[in-house]
């Protein structure tokens, strides 16, 4: 395989059905369309974690959330393990980072990166210390602010995400040939469409609020029960304050964040273009985890269902299958062993244990089948959740509670739980084998749990935490958070 210089774009709570090429009729993404049109889009995609900081830590080093230990969004990765740029940088390729990261802070070097420009961390390097609180789920009165303010106009965050493309752009056509002896490596991360649900105007005018589809499930009386998710609903209480006009403003406000979001992908492709280095340059896209968006009445993410823990991924360039779709599952940290192989620099025997495999392998059909894992100790979460896909069948196991089990050839909605029909006994034998294999959850469960309990005393307890307060997302750099 010819090294390649490579770029991977990780946009930020992006459901991967809100985008064309994954057969939304309505949505306009014609950038990633056209990337996936000439490369291999993969059908089977999870984020490792359903929420930001564990799921992007698990991305840098390749490792499950069990492993790594950064389990939420106040416990985040700082250098350590090594990440894939890491190890590009041990053997001369230059690694650049544009725009958010959510490590525990500014350290480039430590970091995994020659420069990070514009990175956006975590809260003054503490984060978000309520979702550590799980013993007692506190309510969050931030997430009733969804609804109200969804519509059109600006934010906070597209305004980093414009900053953030003109400097990609800056970037390719100014710093990029000063690396030419080696295959550079340049990380773009977007915020949108993580909420606020609030679009640039030319952006949602393209969704009227009266033609975008309604939430499947959304109805209160149509709403699947679960001890998990009926617990999460009453912790993230996102849908408290929605009122019907509230649910469409905010779907034709993601859907118009989603729109922009590929814009300004199509920004950094047009620079490639322009600048003959397109056809010789490898460009993964992908996110860090989906959006509920009203679906069974949730939205954010922290769920184990499709429209949460599923992701685009997208992978084009010099040896990738051009037209190709890959139902393999495959997860965030495959990155790990795709942008090593994707430089050309060698494997390190160090990372031999690593779950992970080259999709740039698994879209050539080179690589053996295994299971994929995705894990959940976070905010909202009563208990620790797990979830494995077993050739058509997603298992989702909690801690002390009912399993979840759905047959996706059968029910790609997930509107019928098998959990607990007998028929599928033997089924969900097999898959909690399988889990097993991967992580043992109980051991995985007391160790998060003992982690958030030291994290939460080391900031003076829990009532110190909520006298603190809390805010609702990360602002970007130079902007102060707000507490209520």
């Amino acid at each position: 395989m010819k090294p390649a210089n490579t770029i991977v774009i990780l946009s930020d709570e992006h459901n991967k059905r809100v985008t064309g090429c994954y057969g939304h009729p309505m949505i306009k993404t014609p950038n990633l369309d056209k990337l996936a049109a000439r490369g291999t889009r993969f059908t089977s995609a999870y984020t490792n974690c359903p929420i930001c900081v564990p799921a992007r830590a698990s991305f840098a080093t390749g490792q499950y959330v069990h492993a790594v230990r950064c389990w939420d969004n106040a416990i985040a990765y700082e250098g350590k393990p090594a990440s894939w740029g890491h190890r590009l940088m041990e053997q001369g390729h230059h690694v650049t980072s544009i725009g958010k990261l959510h490590y525990q802070d500014a350290d480039a070097k430590r970091n995994g990166f020659d420069e990070e420009i514009l990175p956006l961390h975590i809260v003054d390097g503490v984060g978000d210390l309520l979702g550590l609180i799980r013993d007692e789920l506190p309510v969050r009165p931030g997430s009733k602010r969804l609804g109200p303010e969804a519509g059109p106009g600006e934010s906070e965050y597209t305004k980093y995400d414009r900053d953030i493309a003109a400097h990609t752009v800056k970037w390719l056509q100014q710093d990029a040939p000063k690396f030419g002896d080696k295959p550079w490596m340049l990380y773009v991360g977007f915020v949108s469409p993580h909420f606020p649900l609030i679009a640039p105007q030319q952006f949602y005018d393209m969704y009227p609020e009266n033609a975008v589809p309604w939430p499947l499930m959304y109805e209160k009386d149509e709403r699947p029960r679960h001890p998990f998710t009926d617990a999460m609903r009453k912790c993230l209480c996102f849908d408290d304050e929605f009122d019907n006009a509230m649910v469409r403003r905010a779907i034709s406000a993601y859907f118009g964040l989603t729109t922009f979001m590929d814009d300004n992908v199509g920004k950094i492709l047009a620079v490639l273009e322009a600048s003959g280095q397109l056809q010789n340059t490898r460009v993964i896209y992908s996110s860090d985890h989906g959006d509920n968006l009203g679906t069974r009445g949730m939205w954010g993410k922290s769920t184990m269902y499709e429209e949460s823990a599923g992701i685009p991924l997208i992978m084009a360039g010099p040896d990738i299958p051009q037209g190709k779709v890959c139902d393999t599952p495959v997860t965030l940290v495959d990155a790990f062993q795709t942008i090593v192989d994707s430089v050309g620099a060698r494997r390190d025997a160090r990372d031999a244990s690593l779950p992970g495999t080259s999709l740039i392998d698994i879209a050539q059909g080179q690589a053996p089948a295994r299971t994929v894992l995705s894990e959940y100790h976070a905010a909202g979460a009563v208990c620790g959740s797990y979830m494995i896909r077993h050739g058509q069948y997603k298992f989702i196991y909690y801690i002390g509670l009912p399993p979840m089990l759905f047959d996706l050839a059968a029910d790609p909605n997930e509107k019928k739980d098998l959990g607990q029909d007998p028929a599928y006994a033997t089924v969900r034998s097999e898959c909690e084998v399988a889990l097993r294999k991967v992580v043992d959850p109980e051991k995985a469960d007391r160790e998060a749990k003992a982690d958030q309990a030291a994290k939460i005393a080391s900031i003076g307890g829990k009532e110190a935490i909520l006298k603190r307060g809390t805010f609702r997302y990360s602002p970007p750099p130079g902007v102060k958070p707000s507490y209520f």
